[in-house]
């Protein structure tokens, strides 16, 4: 998930346009990603909305698997993981998560004692290889292979705090395996070590033995990928397929289906900022146009896919900024005003140097005073669809 934890960088000189462009990105600054995730129910809808495709999984021995394609900080992965418990309440879960971000890492750890608690049959892998590696937990080149960083940790005791002490305890060595630097190629964030931790609860590894993976071992037989908000908004449907939705599509077992979500507009965060940059158009992709570039990228190779992009009212949901009715009916305060810009400016990928020319002067503030007046509160679209292998198809390797 684009989350906001990666640390800004400046791309070198003689640097390709795509990495002088994207050297300072909208989710480089911690601070606006933290003030939308507190502010904003987006996680908490994107969570219901994995649950409609929890109905259609069907594990198989020797685990449920699952791949989050952007962690964060872990609050879309453990609700989903609740709702996998009271589905699944004895199966045996591998829950796989990408996130290059070491703050995230961090938050999401602090979430999942309570999760090794409720669920013990729990292996919890987390990496920070790119898409292209993630799902299969093994580098592409043979020098990565041998610089990865493969950590394993048996947890030991039954109790939330036992685990909560244990994960507690890793902080320096995430913090010595989970380093980020920009690319020189493009400016985004790519790891310095190439990382794969994997958690479990001692008491249960020999129930987990057949599920637990094993360095270059390169499996990825998911049964549900969750790619949310996993790419820019402004980045071509051929960039977001090659490097995001293709390999993780390869990375589904038979029965398998990815989930995948991004901003849609059409709302009135995207009012806010056209109020202030007419004609601003950051939602360029939609559904349909990815799932044909999929298809044609995927098509022939793999002909047990199906390309789902659903009907708008199960595609299209909306997540709201967290008012009171008071807020907005009796004069918006600036706390307010403020977080629904931030939200706003966030959802739509706008860089700093265009915000810091933009709140020099008081318009950005009338602007969003006036459609938060008008709609009595804020609130914006997501855009999903689903890639599904059908069952009794052959598994792909690592590509």
């Amino acid at each position: 998930m684009i989350d906001g934890s990666a640390p800004s960088s400046t791309a070198p000189p003689g640097a390709p346009e795509a990495a002088r462009q994207g050297a300072f990105r909208f989710y480089d600054n911690r601070q606006k990603y933290l003030m939308f995730v507190t502010t904003c129910s987006e996680k908490w809808a994107v969570a219901e909305r994995v649950g409609l495709e929890i109905d259609h999984i069907e594990p198989r021995p020797p685990a449920l698997r699952l791949f989050d394609a952007g962690m964060g900080d872990g609050t879309v992965l453990t609700s989903v993981m609740r709702e996998l418990h009271r589905r699944f309440r004895h199966v045996p879960f591998l829950i796989a998560a990408k996130e290059i971000s070491l703050e995230d890492v961090r938050l999401g750890l602090e979430k999942m004692p309570d999760r090794f608690h409720e669920h013990p049959a729990t292996i919890l892998v987390l990496t920070n290889l790119p898409y292209t590696a993630a799902p299969w937990l093994t580098p592409r080149s043979d020098r990565a292979k041998e610089e990865l960083s493969w950590i394993e940790v048996a947890l030991s005791g039954d109790s939330s705090h036992d685990f909560h002490e244990q994960i507690k305890d890793l902080q320096p060595t995430l913090a010595a395996n989970w380093q980020a630097k920009a690319s020189p190629k493009t400016g985004n964030p790519v790891y310095v070590t190439p990382a794969v931790l994997v958690l479990y609860r001692q008491d249960q590894r020999f129930v987990l033995d057949q599920a637990l993976p094993r360095r270059e071992e390169a499996r990825a037989d998911y049964d549900l990928v969750i790619a949310s908000q996993p790419y820019r908004a402004r980045m071509p449907d051929d960039f977001k397929v090659e490097k995001v939705l293709a390999p993780l599509t390869r990375a589904l077992a038979p029965g398998g289906r990815l989930l995948a979500i991004h901003s849609h507009g059409h709302d009135p965060g995207l009012e806010i900022i056209r109020r202030v940059w007419p004609g601003e158009d950051p939602f360029r992709s939609t559904r349909h146009g990815l799932l044909a570039t999929l298809r044609a990228e995927l098509g022939e190779r793999h002909p047990d896919l199906e390309y789902l992009p659903y009907p708008d009212g199960r595609s299209i949901f909306r997540y709201d900024m967290h008012t009171l009715p008071s807020e907005v009916s009796s004069g918006i305060g600036t706390s307010t005003l403020l977080a629904a810009w931030n939200a706003a400016t966030y959802v739509a990928q706008i860089e700093d140097e265009r915000l810091e020319e933009a709140i020099s002067g008081t318009a950005y503030l009338k602007a969003t005073r006036d459609v938060l007046s008008e709609y009595g509160g804020l609130w914006f679209y997501d855009e999903s669809f689903v890639v599904a292998r059908r069952r009794g198809a052959e598994m792909h390797t690592h590509p």
